[in-house]
């Protein structure tokens, strides 16, 4: 995990090498003015000698004047390493997500993703501020500070020793009671965005039933849990300062007690227990701090592990080392293809598919709820890989292919269509980064969306708002088909993305297909028997399995779940127009 994270340091290894140097050296001139200060009195002030005193004043000015510059150059190159260390961080984690399958993506959640990329980020930037700075300057502190005090007097350094073990102690139980709270709380965090993000999102399913009471009442549900568990983690973390302060004010009356009598009976100066005190205090807000640190490395632990999920996942779907970068045309074949989500043979959601379609065919599909129209279609571009069976596009193994080139030759309308926050020519140049505006207009006259984008005052500078929530479903859902059929694909899916539009309007962007792009092969998952009645074949799914394959004729006359759903929704129709 170590190895991990620390690869994200790259180009700011400098500053995270010069910062601990500059720490080091800001510390090792704290730790020296105190013996200055004792050398002034027992040598200056009490022997009224001012050249001495102007002297070791002015070695006690530069002193201090060197140390703040070395503190301050080293905050500031720690500043940038942990800057630079989170944003490498952040681009390291979203580049593992963009390259995840479905299936990886399916192992974490949207809301977990987001509190990653967020909350455990910043902390672990936070944490490796303190390593590089404050986890430096407390031990090195410790180091010298203990050194010094032994060549002061060895006999009241030894008070120290004793007291570390039991400090040392007291930390370790606290920490390691403290840790599983922590890792709790930032699963806790995980429902939290997911609440908040799914309530937005739904924000006008939301007042639409009245239920803002109940999301309320969610969102202060968890909101709870992370103060009850962070609560009792305080609790339990804020135990380190009584106990430094107990064992502050241990040191100091053993130390006091002690050096008085040596200064009673000659062994020591005053000067010199003044600088014992100074170490006393150095020393111990040194121990001080590494209870700090520790707190917060205990919370970072948890960031730590939780990024390094993501960072160990391994994409299940990649391209082959000779991989094929050219798709010859639109053909598909099936054969004996069965998929499970849970990569279980005995969890099958399609059982042995066997498919065949030509390059430009137009092929429908129909089924109820359930029937694995959707993941049928999401094996062609390789979303997810086939549990058994082989799948073929322009006559070649999907597995053989390289993953951009197989996806640049298939374009999807997914059943959820999305649009991003820009304008509609930035939302329509997805298909194609370089289109021309009359590219851009004539895929809009094919999907029938020049239709409502010229009644907008802005045209196709109109903006988007994220999700497309200022455009109506069919709007949506024109725009989508706009881009994907921008990237002239030689395969092209439309799942159920006509549902939110007209039975005219769904003609006639049929009819823009079969006359526009007739050499790209069509799949049309439909609700409509209208949709796919004149498409070349009609695949019937039932239950994950082929139920039937033909033309809208022939299924008519032999497939009862086909003649089922045409007669309901023209029956439906009838009495539509009856009334």
């Amino acid at each position: 995990m170590l190895k991990k994270l620390v690869r994200c340091i790259r180009e700011y290894r400098r500053d995270a090498i010069l910062s601990p140097v500059f720490v080091s050296c800001e510390v090792f001139l704290e730790v020296l003015i105190p013996w200055l200060m004792a050398k002034l009195i027992d040598n200056g002030i009490d022997k009224g000698d001012m050249q001495y005193i102007l002297k070791c004043g002015l070695v006690l000015v530069a002193a201090a004047l060197a140390s703040l510059a070395f503190g301050a150059a080293s905050g500031m190159a720690a500043a940038r390493a942990s800057a630079g260390f989170a944003k490498n961080l952040r681009h390291d984690i979203f580049h593992r997500v963009q390259g995840f399958s479905f299936t990886n993506i399916d192992r974490f959640s949207t809301s977990g993703l987001v509190t990653r990329l967020t909350t455990d980020v910043t902390n672990m930037q936070n944490a490796f501020q303190m390593i590089i700075r404050i986890a430096v300057r407390a031990p090195v502190m410790l180091a010298f500070a203990m050194i010094m005090a032994f060549r002061v007097n060895a006999r009241l350094a030894l008070i120290f020793l004793g007291v570390m073990p039991v400090l040392a102690l007291g930390l370790f139980l606290l920490t390691s009671r403290a840790f599983p709270i922590f890792d709790r709380v930032f699963k806790t965090y995980d429902k939290l965005n997911s609440v908040v993000g799914e309530n937005l999102h739904a924000i006008r399913v939301v007042k639409s039933f009245v239920q803002e009471e109940h999301e309320r009442e969610k969102f202060e549900a968890v909101s709870r849990e992370i103060y009850f568990d962070f609560s009792k983690a305080e609790r339990i973390v804020v135990l380190n300062m009584p106990l430094m302060q107990f064992c502050v004010y241990a040191c100091m009356i053993a130390v006091s007690w002690q050096g008085a009598k040596l200064i009673v009976a000659g062994g020591m100066t005053a000067g010199l227990l003044m600088t014992m005190f100074s170490y006393i205090m150095q020393i111990l807000m040194s121990l001080m701090i590494v209870a700090m640190i520790l707190t917060m490395l205990t919370i970072s632990r948890a960031s730590a592990r939780r990024i390094c999920e993501v960072l160990d996942e391994e994409s299940d779907i990649a391209s082959g080392p000779d991989a094929v970068t050219e798709v010859a045309d639109g053909s598909i074949e099936f054969r004996g293809v069965s998929f499970s989500y849970a990569k279980d043979p005995g969890k099958l959601c399609l059982r042995d598919v066997d498919l065949k379609i030509k390059p430009g065919e137009t092929v429908g599909i129909l089924g109820g709820t359930g029937a694995a129209k959707s993941t049928l279609v999401q094996l062609i571009p390789r979303l997810y890989d086939a549990t058994e069976g082989q799948i073929l596009v322009g006559g070649r193994d999907v597995r053989e292919y390289d993953l951009n080139a197989l996806r640049d030759a298939v374009a999807m309308v997914l059943q959820k269509n999305t649009l991003f926050s820009g304008t509609i020519r930035d939302n329509l140049r997805w298909g194609d980064p370089e289109a021309s505006d009359e590219a851009l207009r004539h895929v809009c006259r094919l999907a029938r969306a020049d239709e409502f984008i010229d009644t907008f005052p802005d045209g196709y500078d109109t903006w988007i708002e994220q999700g497309g929530t200022n455009v109506s479903g069919g709007q949506k859902q024109r725009l989508c088909i706009a881009r994907a059929l921008l990237k002239k694909p030689k395969i092209l899916i439309l799942d159920d993305s006509t549902s939110a539009v007209d039975t005219r309007t769904d003609a006639l962007i049929r009819q823009a297909f079969a006359e526009e792009i007739p050499n790209t092969t069509k799949l049309i998952i439909a609700q409509r028997v209208t949709s796919v009645q004149d498409a070349d074949h009609i695949l019937v799914l039932d239950n994950g399995r082929v139920d039937a394959w033909g033309v809208h004729d022939e299924l008519l006359r032999t497939n009862d779940i086909y003649r089922e759903v045409y007669q309901s929704q023209v029956k439906g129709g009838d009495e539509d127009a009856q009334v």
